[in-house]
């Protein structure tokens, strides 16, 4: 028997049952198509979150309430509200002799209301924040200024807005000092921001700005911080100026040193490391689902052969007949096996990466900095796993046709 014949019989036998190999082809699809998509926007994700980080700078630390675990997500975003840090916290932090290396530092909270512009409503959200957003977040401004000091806690009803939502909010004329009512609450516009495009999780664009005491009194109703972040003068004195703000924190909060703190200080950099094993774990979850698409597709693919190999049974005992060997037998089927799953992992493989330009295509649309990255090596992965998934459930019904003999085909007649 020549190396080709094999090849010969498989195309011919897969070309007279053309509903049968489209519907196992599928399963394969589906499956391949989903791993290269998780790879790509678990890629894509990262990628984001690293360019947010990178945006903001080095030298940023994020002081959040609750306790929470060294390498784990802080309480907030667990939903556990925590009221412990204060203005007063903040105040002290802002005092040089207490954390002598830091620059600037702002307060945040956050909220949500129905901001209205004469016949304009929209839902918005807010965040109060402190004058110093600016150096924090390296903010510019398109028109009019941002807070002055004396406004973070006077209860100034003043506001300072994106750039998307003055465009919606105002269309083409000027908002600065126009009147918008949060909360039925008249604020005047003193300030639009320039674009920046869209955040990891918001699009800072669409967001309110009002100083933090008045965000606080006027509109939450509080007293504490949601968080708040703080620029340090050099990335070298990141660790230092951590320490100093624990201690400073934990002395306030009268903690005793057996106490877990009720807050967490963490670095832009540390922040990032958190952000990517959450990303790997729900990657590697989805991945988990994705490859049980490939296992129900390999189950259709073994079934697919044993039903083909019932069917041919005569054929087979044919050639056993005339001289062809078990290997013979087996090569042909799982040549089979593997030519489906191979077509199915390549067309997987387009169908993933065009579903992931398209997503990205659409999240740039909607504002996001989101990159359209596939890994290159989960192409091959794509192909590899198509090919030996042909293998291991194609070689039971190849194993099973090749025991067939001349004498049961004679009966299958």
């Amino acid at each position: 028997m020549k190396l080709s014949d094999p090849l010969k019989i498989s195309y011919r036998t897969l070309s007279a049952s053309k509903l049968r190999f489209f519907l196992t082809v599928l399963g394969v699809v589906i499956g391949v198509a989903s791993v290269i998509l998780v790879m790509a926007i678990g890629a894509s994700a990262q990628k984001l979150v690293l360019s947010q980080i990178e945006n903001v700078g080095s030298n940023l630390v994020a002081i959040l309430p609750g306790a929470s675990e060294e390498k784990g997500p802080p309480a907030s975003a667990l939903g556990i509200i925590t009221t412990t840090f204060t203005n007063d916290d903040l105040k002290a932090l802002r005092e040089r002799r207490n954390v002598p290396h830091l620059s600037a530092i702002t307060g945040y909270v956050s909220g949500s209301a129905t901001a209205e512009f004469q016949s304009t409503s929209l839902e918005s959200s807010f965040q109060g924040v402190s004058p110093d957003l600016i150096q924090i977040e390296n903010i510019h401004i398109a028109s009019g200024r941002f807070f002055f000091p004396e406004e973070e806690y006077d209860l100034s009803r003043v506001m300072v807005i994106g750039a998307t939502r003055a465009k919606e909010l105002f269309a083409n004329r000027n908002p600065v000092g126009e009147t918008v009512t949060l909360k039925k609450i008249p604020f005047k516009v003193i300030g639009v921001l320039e674009e920046r495009g869209s955040a990891t999780f918001s699009n800072p664009d669409t967001l309110i700005y009002v100083p933090l005491g008045t965000a606080q009194k006027l509109l939450l109703g509080i007293h504490y911080l949601n968080s708040a972040r703080a620029k340090i003068d050099d990335p070298i004195n990141i660790e230092r100026s951590i320490a100093d703000i624990t201690l400073l924190l934990r002395k306030r909060h009268d903690m005793k040193d057996t106490e877990e703190s009720d807050f967490s200080v963490r670095s832009t950099v540390a922040a990032l490391d958190i952000l990517t094993t959450i990303t790997d774990v729900l990657k590697y979850f989805l991945l988990a689902i994705a490859s049980l698409s490939l296992l129900v597709g390999g189950i259709g693919i073994m079934n697919s052969m044993l039903i083909s190999v019932s069917q041919r049974v005569r054929e087979v005992g044919l050639r056993k007949a005339v001289g062809a060997q078990r290997i013979h037998i087996i090569t042909q089927f799982l040549i089979e096996a593997s030519f489906i799953t191979l077509v199915g992992g390549i067309i997987g493989i387009i169908f993933g990466v065009l579903i992931a330009y398209i997503a990205s295509l659409v999240l740039v649309k909607l504002g996001y900095d989101w990159r359209f990255l596939v890994p290159l090596f989960s192409l091959g992965i794509g192909f590899f796993v198509s090919f030996i998934i042909g293998i291991i459930f194609g070689l039971y019904p190849a194993i099973k046709a090749s025991r067939i003999s001349p004498m049961e085909a004679l009966r299958y007649e």
